[in-house]
């Protein structure tokens, strides 16, 4: 196991969120065993697997997942469908939810929305205030902001 769920917990939308502890070092992301992560609703939200790590206030629930060598932090949410995986980046005030998918290397950062089934993914960006939705897909080296 990688992390474990604290008792430190705050109600969010009607949602009981527990904030997480590392079991173990993640050296990638400077993580050692016994320090604080963000918040999840469940298990399923942080797979144990790979180096994916939710840190600061970040919070992840409903269905949403991140996976892999991916990162949610700072104040970011991830909810509803959403998935954040493989070495992607998640984090400011930024919002992945619906059934979004953020992945490859890919990055949403700011205050930036990604929503519906709209993906990100390759090394794109969407920053500061922009809002990604639908059936959008920004890839390749692109950067929306």
């Amino acid at each position: 196991m990688k992390y474990k769920l604290t008792n430190e917990t705050k109600e969010f939308r009607g949602k009981t969120l527990f904030r997480i502890e590392a079991t173990r070092d993640i050296p990638k992301y400077g993580i050692q065993s016994g320090d604080l992560g963000g918040y999840i609703e469940r298990g399923e939200n942080l797979s144990h697997d790979g180096n994916a790590w939710i840190g600061g206030n970040a919070q992840v629930y409903g269905d949403a997942q991140v996976y892999g060598d991916a990162q949610v932090h700072g104040d970011a949410w991830v909810y509803g469908d959403a998935r954040v995986f493989e070495d992607a980046q998640v984090y400011g005030d930024a919002q992945v939810y619906g059934d979004a998918r953020v992945f490859e290397d890919a990055q949403v950062y700011g205050d930036a929305r990604v929503s519906g089934y709209a993906q990100v993914f390759e090394d794109a960006e969407v920053c500061g205030n922009a809002w990604i939705g639908g059936n959008a897909q920004v890839y390749g080296d692109a950067q929306v902001y």
